[in-house]
């Protein structure tokens, strides 16, 4: 029993139910290959070699903004379904937490995403991400030198740039620089090098399938149906032009750029941080101040300054309970 709002423009229901029927079938008629080879998932390709894009929303199913712009750019596309220039695999990720109007079912699915996952196995979520993986494994075989995973999410906390994004480091230099500049386009204003994984679906895609991916946090989160789109507007329309292989446009600015300083761990059920989870992403701290504590291990700032992102202490034990960044460009 689904727990979607009742009343939803019907695009947006049909992403959100993970029902593909109508564009599938506008996509097929323009001459493409199109197959659905698991629940929430929609592959679209075209003879010959083209870029290869796959666009994961909803990998957090509270996250409904991706929902909806992602639903009106490709109910549109799908009316013009000639124009699409690139391969694409569109994944809804957390169908049962979309419909639950919940986070997850078990556990975080963007934890899932690596090859040890201990207790959490047996989860929904680890079900779920073992067939996410297989599909984009098969989307990506073959595929030309040109793959862009884009994972779109929104943040639950406020953050002193509304928009953000993570890059993995193991990125090529010359994609890397693209898909920044493709992020500056999309109205992005900070990114953060990754050094490590952390079994997110956008560092699979581009340590196994070398993929440009990219965790993108497009603003706040809200309810499906409610969102407010306009703080959504670049993104959507450098989504559009991406897929519609169009002339790139000038970006209006240059994202900020991050180096990890260090992965917070939580270690035990002793686990205390120094400051509120209400603490906004992007909150600058000093050299010597302390970001928290577990049992002996007490975690300090080690640079002149430091910003926390994604504060959380209510992870679960081994999890990542914040990321601590210095900014280099």
């Amino acid at each position: 029993m689904s727990d979607l709002p009742k009343v939803l423009p019907e695009a947006v229901r049909a992403l959100a139910e993970a029902d593909f029927s109508a564009v599938a079938q506008r996509f097929s008629a323009a001459g493409f290959a199109v197959t659905q080879p698991a629940d929430g998932i929609l592959t679209i390709k075209a003879r010959g070699e083209r870029p290869s894009v796959l666009i994961s929303v909803g990998v957090h199913g509270d996250e409904t903004g991706p929902i909806e712009v992602v639903a009106y750019l490709l109910d549109a596309l799908s009316q013009q379904a000639s124009a699409l220039a690139v391969n694409l695999m569109l994944c809804v990720g957390n169908i049962g937490a979309i419909r639950a109007g919940k986070r997850f079912i078990d556990a975080d699915l963007n934890r899932m995403f690596r090859k040890e996952r201990g207790s959490l196995e047996g989860t929904s979520e680890a079900a779920r991400a073992d067939v996410m993986i297989a599909a984009t494994t098969a989307f990506f075989d073959g595929a030309g030198p040109l793959r862009w995973h884009l994972d779109l999410h929104t943040a639950i906390r406020p953050s002193v740039y509304p928009t953000f994004a993570i890059v993995p480091e193991l990125i090529a230099d010359q994609p890397r620089r693209e898909l920044i500049e493709w992020l500056g386009l999309a109205g992005i204003g900070a990114v953060i090098m990754n050094p490590a994984s952390v079994g997110t679906y956008s560092y699979y895609s581009a340590e196994y399938h070398a993929a440009a991916g990219t965790t993108v946090e497009l603003g706040r989160i809200g309810t499906l149906g409610q969102n407010d789109l306009s703080q959504f507007a670049d993104a959507s329309l450098a989504l559009d032009d991406l897929l519609r292989g169009a002339a790139k446009r000038e970006a209006r600015q240059q994202p900020h750029v991050f180096n990890t300083a260090r992965q917070i761990i939580k270690l035990s059920d002793q686990f205390q941080m120094a400051f509120g989870k209400e603490t906004h992403n992007f909150t600058a701290l000093k050299q010597g101040e302390e970001i928290a504590r577990d049992g002996d291990t007490v975690y300090t700032v080690q640079h002149p300054e430091e910003l926390v992102v994604f504060p959380n202490p209510d992870v679960r034990i081994g999890l990542r309970a914040g990321l601590m960044v210095v900014r280099v460009a």
